[in-house]
């Protein structure tokens, strides 16, 4: 799977070229073009079980198309709202997604939801997250440009909980407030 993101960060969309034989899994309503003789299937991962957490609590579309190429091609998708589109590498490992930020992925990727716990709740941000895991690529989406941070072992870096598209499994992460309690109350922090 290859992918060329273009138009970003506000409105950007990609494109996967698919090898013959390969197969991208792509959110319920993502797709925006292909190629001929792409084949789709749709499906909910998981089961229904599966479907109906990943609906209910996660915030994504109950169903997941398969998008198939025989002898190659592609598949362009685009997130529902205008924003940034970024390719994620999977190797192995899982990542935590924000609820409405997964767009598509490769077959090997696994889509679950994720109990956030009390801290993303307080955050007003869900309670659930995505939980993306396996080795493979994905595209994920965000409301406006997504500017990538890598973090050193033992860096503390803030960001507001409205903010975060993705981070790594083994990122520690705390909800707190942001100087006094008037700034948290009067100006949203």
């Amino acid at each position: 799977m290859q992918v060329d993101i273009q138009a970003s960060p506000a409105f950007a969309m990609g494109t996967i070229r698919l090898g013959a034989g390969e197969s991208v899994k792509v959110e319920a309503g993502a797709m925006s073009a292909m190629s001929a003789g792409i084949d789709i299937q749709t499906a909910s991962q998981g089961g229904m079980l599966g479907g109906l957490k990943r609906s209910v609590l996660g915030g994504e579309s109950f169903f997941i198309n398969t998008f198939s190429a025989a002898n190659g091609g592609e598949v362009s998708v685009a997130p529902k709202l205008p924003g940034d589109l970024i390719h994620l590498p999977l190797s192995g490992g899982g990542m935590f997604v924000q609820s409405g930020s997964w767009i598509a992925s490769e077959p090997d990727v696994q889509v679950d939801t994720k109990w956030g716990g009390a801290k993303t709740f307080f955050s007003g941000e869900g309670l659930f997250l995505l939980k993306c895991s396996g080795a493979g690529d994905m595209l994920v989406s965000s409301y406006g440009a997504i500017i990538e941070r890598h973090l050193v072992a033992g860096e503390v870096y803030t960001v507001d909980t409205g903010h975060i598209v993705a981070f790594d499994e083994g990122v520690t992460y705390a909800v707190r407030k942001v100087g006094s309690w008037k700034s948290t109350i009067l100006g949203a922090e």
